[in-house]
């Protein structure tokens, strides 16, 4: 608040209230604005005068009544100015004491406080409302008596206190969420589209069936039978693992209560993100897992079938997987890939096959879509993959704490370790159709 108004006084009022042989403000001392009690007497002081006038008036009255038997009507009219003054000027003397005591007992806690010294002990003293306005009004207050009290009174106050620090801000205190807002993370769905296994060894064993010569036939009476050849081989898949470090020193790990278990989250969720990307993309290279595009079958467009438009190219992928004798389930596109079939229209500006009018689970020719930013744009991924591919787990992700590593023990440092283990088989590699596109 950075002036405070004194209370407008009627000056009507008080002009024609004012007997001729009273002064109602007059004679303050140049002094007064010096002190506040002597102000305050000085005011109280006029107003004791006038009381007595006032009380010097009812009994004229009462002796008129006795005497006469009823008022003068001059006597009336003066007993009217008198108490219309004498009200008044106590609503005046009222509103100067109220500024100078303060009404507010939380306004007054604080000025106490800061009037001490403030923050730090060193901050200019603060002072009350009503210590402000007399120190800084007082010689307004002075000429506004000396007037007569006609007018308005404005009392600028610039020593008020405020929300700056070292006057009120001090005392401000800001609401805290403790949680803190997590940077985003990418919805993960591949690794639930494959077969799921368990192994107890650091590699997976299969027999794959690589050959198979049918060669069965009608035969008529006495004829040879037809020889059919089948082969298996013997294939693997070796366990890799999957990992990151992060190094935090005791002390933060102590007092921010909350840090461990965010790493905690954000750890596993990195091994879940690179366990994605190694099953969609692995290139089999050292530790890498060989995914799921690098063992699919390349596309190749069914001749004299049209193929301009992605919807197109897709649709000729399920007949790929299809002709290899296995059903396609789902697609893996890049959320811009699917953005565009969406809005494919056709010459009319309508909407090929996207209805903005409508909510549904992405699916294209009856197939689910899998939008994921872990497949790169414009590549696509059609087929079974539940058939095509199994993924083993053999460790769940796991996160360990350990001041045993380098120089953390006599450094007072942590290190949290996350790690996980398991092995992709590519069992049918058919089941599955690679793509891009682009288009001659």
């Amino acid at each position: 608040m950075k002036k405070l108004h004194m209370p407008a006084i009627s000056v009507a009022a008080l002009a024609a209230a004012a007997p001729q042989n009273v002064v109602l403000f007059g004679g303050v001392r140049a002094d007064a604005s010096a002190d506040p009690e002597k102000l305050l007497a000085e005011v109280s002081q006029k107003l004791g005068q006038l009381n007595g006038e006032v009380k010097q008036t009812a009994e004229n009255a009462l002796a008129e009544a006795k005497k006469a038997g009823e008022v003068s009507q001059e006597t009336k009219n003066l007993a009217d100015k008198l108490l219309t003054a004498q009200n008044t000027l106590k609503q005046t003397a009222d509103k100067i004491t109220e500024q100078l005591e303060g009404q507010d007992a939380k306004i007054l806690e604080v000025s106490q406080v800061l009037a001490s010294g403030g923050v730090g002990g060193g901050a200019e003293a603060r002072m009350t409302m009503g210590q402000a306005a007399l120190a800084e009004g007082g010689e307004q207050i002075k000429a506004f008596l000396e007037s007569g009290a006609r007018g308005n009174l404005r009392i600028p106050v610039s020593n008020a206190i405020t929300t700056a620090d070292g006057s009120g801000g001090g005392l401000i205190y800001h609401e805290e969420e403790r949680a803190p807002v997590s940077m985003a993370r990418r919805r993960l769905r591949i690794v639930s589209l494959l077969s799921r296994g368990r192994t107890g060894s650091d590699l997976v064993k299969y027999r794959k069936q690589t050959l198979r010569t049918d060669a069965t036939a009608a035969i008529a009476e006495g004829g040879t039978y037809p020889a059919s050849a089948f082969g298996w081989t013997k294939a693997q898949a070796q366990v890799k693992k999957i990992g990151a470090v992060t190094n935090i020193t005791e002390e933060t790990m102590a007092d921010a209560d909350l840090l461990q278990s965010e790493i905690d989250v954000d750890l596993r969720y990195g091994l879940d993100l690179e366990e994605e990307k190694q099953i969609l993309a692995g290139d089999g290279v050292g530790e890498n897992l060989h995914g799921l595009i690098p063992n699919a079958t390349a596309f190749a467009a069914a001749a004299g079938l049209p193929n301009q438009t992605r919807i197109d190219r897709l649709r000729l992928a399920v007949l790929q997987v299809v002709l290899a004798d296995y059903i396609p389930t789902a697609f893996v596109l890049n959320p811009l890939d699917w953005a565009a079939i969406d809005l494919l229209k056709d010459s009319a500006g309508r909407f090929v096959f996207g209805n903005p009018g409508a909510q549904s689970t992405p699916v294209l020719w009856g197939k689910d879509v899998v939008e994921s930013n872990t497949m790169s744009a414009n590549e696509w991924l059609a087929g079974d993959l539940e058939m095509a591919a199994t993924y083993y787990d053999r460790s769940d992700a796991e996160v360990i704490i350990s001041s045993e590593h380098d120089q953390n023990f006599v450094e007072d440092m942590l290190t949290m370790k996350a790690r996980k283990r398991a092995a992709l088989a590519i069992k049918r590699a058919a089941a599955m159709v690679t793509g891009d596109f682009t288009f001659a």
